[in-house]
């Protein structure tokens, strides 16, 4: 008996060793068309590091950056299955965050975007930095895979759509991310399952208390305090959006734009108009956003390094806590506020709601 539960515990290191070594990325690698043809070594610059650095480490390494000597280069074979995981890696940094999650909110329910961001703040506490998230678990994964997850579990109650489908959209979503991590090297098999795992475990423990936070997090009075406080605390390891605080203003104004009538709504329909519609909010809001962040990160970067008497493209010193925390901290809240409270007020000024 003894001997055979020690023959599986060997088994079982094996196999995640196995899972967490560079040979089955690099045979991944191979299997997408991927192909190694050179390989110069030379000391890493310092800073932050990079996919290809990541995956290095683990004996292979990112295509993306064949065009650095210091590191191998790879002939890409199959461009269809490259580009493919390129765009699916995106879904789990900041561009998709400030992209598809707003124009979820502006065109069709600001509850759904509640609770992504929700999910997401959880997820995101055991990150330390985006940048540097290459290690076990993949938190690129947990988060993208929350927020695939969170959509599916939440829109029934909102929206009328086929679950099996929104299942499979959900489903493939989530492996493309995990897949596109691998095929670049950023992490090996065992740090997306684990990932993947977490994200579930999350969510499963969450579950039952989802429409308890959203009346406590636009009804209580301290909610605005407690959104600020945990942004700022997030601040030291992944920017959160102040989107609670704007929730919670719009319920107090007593402007929430969410969907009128009997819930769950029909989907709307895919009309030329529609999109169209869809199109400008997306470009509008965007745009919005995109100079909120670069005004507010700008401002407050110049600010603090004034402070501190260092230059703004001193990069290791803008990442010192006391530059960092504070120039995210005043740039995502800013995000949140304008995000909530003054695109739609802006779409309604110019006739778009």
């Amino acid at each position: 008996m003894g001997g055979g539960c020690y023959g599986d515990q060997v088994a079982m290191l094996k196999l995640l060793k196995y899972l967490h070594g560079s040979e089955l990325v690099a045979k991944f690698q191979r299997a997408c068309g991927l192909f190694l043809i050179e390989a110069a070594h030379q000391k890493r610059k310092l800073g932050a590091p990079s996919a290809g650095d990541a995956a290095h480490r683990r004996g292979s390494t990112s295509p993306t950056c064949s065009t650095v000597s210091a590191r191998p280069q790879y002939e890409v074979r199959n461009r269809l299955l490259y580009f493919l995981f390129l765009v699916s890696a995106g879904l789990g940094h900041e561009v998709f965050y400030i992209t598809f999650p707003p124009c979820l909110h502006w065109n069709l329910d600001p509850f759904l975007f509640r609770r992504l961001v929700n999910i997401w703040t959880v997820s995101h506490v055991l990150e330390k930095r985006v940048d540097a998230e290459y290690g076990l678990p993949s938190t690129h994964v947990m988060a993208s895979t929350a927020i695939f997850f969170t959509l599916l579990l939440s829109a029934p109650s909102r929206v009328q759509f086929q679950f099996e489908v929104g299942l499979l959209v959900a489903g493939v979503l989530s492996v493309l991310v995990c897949l596109s991590h691998l095929c670049t090297g950023m992490h090996s098999a065992l740090d997306l399952i684990c990932g993947a795992l977490i994200s579930a475990t999350l969510m499963l423990v969450t579950y039952p208390y989802w429409e308890t936070f959203n009346w406590l997090q636009l009804t209580s009075p301290l909610s605005p305090v407690g959104a600020l406080v945990l942004a700022l605390f997030l601040s030291c390891t992944y920017p959160e959006l102040g989107c609670s605080v704007g929730y919670w203003v719009n319920e107090r104004l007593g402007e929430t734009f969410e969907p009128q009538g009997v819930l769950p709504i029909p989907l709307p329909a895919l009309t030329l108009g529609g999109l169209a519609l869809a199109s400008t909010h997306f470009v509008v809001g965007v745009v919005a956003l995109v100079a909120t962040r670069q005004i507010m990160k700008t401002a407050g970067l110049w600010v603090l390094c004034s402070w501190y008497g260092v230059s703004v493209k001193d990069i290791d010193a803008r990442r010192r806590k006391e530059i960092e925390v504070p120039y995210r901290f005043t740039t995502y809240t800013s995000i949140g506020l304008v995000q909530f409270i003054l695109v739609n007020r802006l779409f309604i000024v110019l006739g778009l709601l």
